[in-house]
């Protein structure tokens, strides 16, 4: 399996249960939501999101961080159908 790590493209996606973790150069996206059960599928999901989520601060903690970031721009097109 590809490693995931963070903020280094605009492809990668990870899932866990049923959440999905998607990779963005300037953000990352959880969508959806997992169970952590009392059972080994549960640890596994956790250990999961422990790994992930500390690959996250550690790339957080490793730039010089804005205050807050910039929304994204959005740009409005013609609808090509209409």
């Amino acid at each position: 399996m590809k490693k995931f790590i963070p903020y280094a493209n605009e492809a990668d996606v990870l899932n866990i249960g049923g959440l999905s973790i998607e990779n963005r150069l300037d953000r990352i996206t959880l969508n959806g939501d997992v169970d952590l059960t009392l059972d080994k599928l549960g640890l596994e999901h956790a250990r999961a999101l422990h790994g992930l989520l500390g690959a996250v601060v550690a790339a957080l903690e490793a730039q010089a961080l804005p205050e807050k970031l910039a929304p994204p721009a959005v740009n409005t097109v013609s609808n090509p159908f209409a």
